[in-house]
């Protein structure tokens, strides 16, 4: 079985990477970047490296466990790796896009969107309970079918790397023909934007395909200025806080519950609540169209919404 994990080979790049951003960023936009921000988005990546490191072995005997049941034996040849990054790409978009619309998959996901910046360095903000949540069962059928556990993971990588880059402003647009097929940093601005026409908006991980497939993509507005983070802003750079406070709001809001509704809480859009109190991003998103018509102009500050409610 090969032993090769792209990302660990990619960290020099993303290093001289963020270095040449903040750079651009010096001339051009300072604001782009916030000191501790950015320590706490390396801490984020410090932390999941570790939590890989400790829980990703879990995942991996899931996967050769149910590779023993594959229905076919696809093997090495270099179109089974083609197929392989284009079915892992979509089963990313799947997901990507449960860990937006189940507060289960959220409380993990939200990591990656606390951030109130939007440069190199946000895209180290990955999550530490991730292997918790079993989110990795969305990637299951393609061992079953026949791809081998070690492929998957290696495009799997690939896929990562490829997302790194397009977490800039530094780039506004690409061709025509790219931005229609691929991923880029203006489709992933707006999946990281709290403005309520782009709330669940562009879960695509490498292919932008998948949104225009399945309804769920929207184009950057040059006339309407992004505002990035989580609708409720943290207000913090505690890491701890930054890591584990949607598990701490969803199990008290567990807790609280009534028991017909506790289950609710664990598996229904974040924002929900059932005594109508808070707004999920479709909530928003209707409130926000009703309110501004055909124009769809936003508002000068965000909406107020409940904590757990989705970027």
């Amino acid at each position: 079985m090969p032993d090769f994990s792209p990302v660990d080979y990619a960290i020099p790049a993303f290093v001289l990477l963020v270095l040449a951003e903040m750079l651009w960023a010096w001339k051009r936009r300072p604001e782009a970047y916030e000191p501790k921000d950015t320590l706490t988005s390396l801490a984020f990546g410090l932390g999941s490296t570790v939590a890989g490191v400790l829980f990703g072995g879990f995942a991996l005997l899931v996967f050769l466990a149910a590779y023993e049941y594959r229905l076919f034996d696809i093997g090495w040849a270099w179109w089974a790796w083609i197929a392989c990054f284009v079915l892992d790409d979509l089963a990313y978009y799947w997901v990507h896009r449960a860990g937006h619309r189940v507060r289960w998959f959220w409380a993990s996901h939200v990591n990656h969107h606390s951030s109130q910046h939007y440069n190199l360095s946000t895209a180290l903000r990955q999550t530490w309970t991730g292997a918790f949540t079993l989110g990795f069962a969305f990637k299951l059928p393609l061992a079953l079918v026949g791809f081998h556990p070690a492929m998957i993971a290696i495009c799997a990588g690939f896929n990562l790397i490829y997302q790194f880059w397009i977490h800039t402003e530094a780039i506004q647009r690409m061709p025509r023909w790219f931005e229609a097929v691929m991923n880029t940093p203006s489709h992933h601005r707006v999946h990281h934007a709290t403005n309520p026409r782009y709330l669940d908006r562009n879960y695509a991980g490498v292919f932008i395909v998948w949104d225009r497939m399945f309804g769920t993509f929207e184009p950057e507005n040059d006339e309407e200025r992004i505002r990035y983070g989580i609708v409720k802003q943290l207000g913090s750079f505690n890491l701890l806080w930054s890591v584990f406070h949607e598990w701490v709001g969803m199990l008290e809001d567990i807790w609280r519950a009534p028991w017909r509704h506790k289950l609710s809480y664990l598996l229904r859009e974040p924002g929900w609540s059932h005594d109508g109190s808070r707004e999920t991003s479709d909530m928003i998103r209707a409130r926000w169209r009703q309110g501004h018509g055909g124009e769809r102009k936003v508002p000068n500050e965000n909406p107020i919404a409940a904590e757990g409610e989705p970027a």
